[in-house]
């Protein structure tokens, strides 16, 4: 995998990473137990996130030990698996506290390689 597959890894983190936050927003952690289609979207989007994850090169993961990639996976595989014992508590921290500091350090990386790049990540 080249770096440049790296980087579509952490832009895919990145995009799911946004739109969960966007349909989050506004939220409760009550909805996450009343509103089964929320609940449902949100698991599934924090699993891509953690599938993604699996896709950055260990080379780009040593570079940005500021983003806890095993904790990541391991959260992805925990809500694949163990699909029939979500804690909801737990999914509700990663929604509020946990991505929106993981997106402005996604935020960070997708600049520097644009700045080394010389145009836009779009």
């Amino acid at each position: 995998m080249t770096r440049h597959d790296g980087m579509v890894a952490i832009r895919h983190m990145y995009d799911h990473t946004v739109e969960v936050l966007e349909i989050s927003a506004g939220r409760t952690r009550r909805d996450l137990d009343e509103d089964r289609v929320f609940s449902l979207v949100s698991i599934k989007l924090v699993e891509i996130i953690g599938e993604a994850a699996t896709r950055v090169p260990p080379e780009i993961q040593a570079t940005h030990g500021e983003i806890p990639w095993r904790q990541i996976v391991g959260t992805r595989n925990r809500l694949v698996h163990g699909y029939d014992a979500v804690d909801f508590d737990i999914l509700w921290r990663i929604l509020s506290d946990e991505l929106p500091l993981l997106l402005e350090k996604l935020q960070v990386i997708l600049s520097e390689e644009t700045d080394t790049k010389g145009f836009a990540q779009e």
